[in-house]
């Protein structure tokens, strides 16, 4: 099958556990930011909530995305590296159930793991050893498949090694040869701290779409005025999706701003709002839906993730928000 939004990113398993902020304090871990831990640091956690509850589920970023997008109809590939492992048995199984085109490449070492902290806020903590991940190269991409897509999508997450940044780079040039539109989703804050002047230099010169928050914006262009930010942004690329949290999502479009409200729901967890606000606007854009209506039905989505435990819907759900999410226009 020939997909219409090819995705890179990185193939983790999600292990979920609710903590509280005193939890965090005594760890040491800046509530509400993905860290970059090794396998000593991750044992060190589990061993802390050693008597809580723990949920396992295949996620990272950009999967859960194009799981989704597979999930609303959308013929989509997840490109990643996995290990040769239980684990990345059970991601190749997820791709399938959703309906996923497999472009994921096993290797030698372990398939990533992130253990997700859960706070009674619903806002998540994440602690990430990447494993595979992190061996993700320019070989691994399928160039015709992605030559012949519609949409390149990717997070900044995969701004870690040199060979995912490289396996990024050589993606770009496929998609500006044979038109493919390149959207980005420049992914956490501690990101884009470590990574701002090579975000605003590619997403001058090689993005078509850009997706952020309101705090991954301010780092980004240095300033908590969302006003100057955002008019800073509008002067680099055509369009964007602006997350604002309670206050809905802000998009830009052909150098003008559009405001979209969010409905008053429930918050359980956060985890995966950003990646499903990005399923619902790629997924629109693939219907045929413009900038503006792709940001409300990306709401929609991040809305209904945020009412429930985790950062993925399950099947039948996601076979209900098909019709849901769509029949707004």
């Amino acid at each position: 099958m020939q997909p219409q939004i090819y995705g890179i990113g990185n193939p983790l398993i999600d292990i979920l556990i609710s903590a509280t902020d005193t939890d965090l304090k005594k760890l040491e871990l800046a509530k509400g930011v993905m860290h970059l831990v090794d396998e000593v640091r991750q044992s060190e956690i589990i061993q802390y909530f050693n008597n809580s509850n723990h949920k396992y589920m295949p996620g990272g970023s950009a999967p859960n995305t194009i799981l989704a997008c597979a999930g609303l109809g959308i013929p989509s590939l997840i490109s990643g590296k996995i290990g040769n492992d239980k684990f990345g048995n059970i991601y190749e199984e997820q791709t399938e159930q959703y309906g996923a085109i497999n472009g994921l490449v096993k290797g030698s070492g372990v398939t990533g793991s992130s253990i997700i902290l859960v706070t009674p806020d619903g806002e998540r903590t994440m602690n990430t050893h990447l494993g595979m991940c992190r061996e993700f190269s320019p070989e691994d991409i399928n160039e015709s498949k992605l030559a012949k897509s519609n949409f390149l999508y990717f997070t900044g997450y995969m701004w870690d090694t040199d060979s995912q940044k490289n396996a990024i780079n050589y993606a770009i040039s496929i998609a500006k040869e044979n038109d493919v539109q390149i959207i980005f989703d420049v992914a956490d804050p501690f990101v884009v701290d470590r990574n701002s002047i090579e975000f605003l230099k590619m997403i001058e010169q090689d993005i078509d779409i850009v997706f952020a928050n309101q705090t991954e914006l301010a780092i980004l262009f240095d300033s908590n005025d969302i006003e100057k930010s955002t008019n800073k942004l509008l002067k680099i690329v055509k369009r964007a999706g602006i997350k604002l949290g309670k206050k809905g999502s802000l998009i830009i479009e052909l150098g003008e701003k559009h405001s979209i409200p969010s409905r008053n729901v429930n918050a359980i967890d956060s985890t995966g709002a950003g990646d499903m606000y990005a399923a619902g606007f790629l997924s629109a854009l693939s219907k045929g839906y413009n900038s503006r209506q792709s940001g409300e039905i990306g709401g929609r989505l991040a809305e209904e993730i945020i009412q429930q435990f985790g950062a993925q819907f399950d099947l039948k759900k996601m076979s209900e928000l098909n019709s849901k999410v769509f029949s707004i226009y």
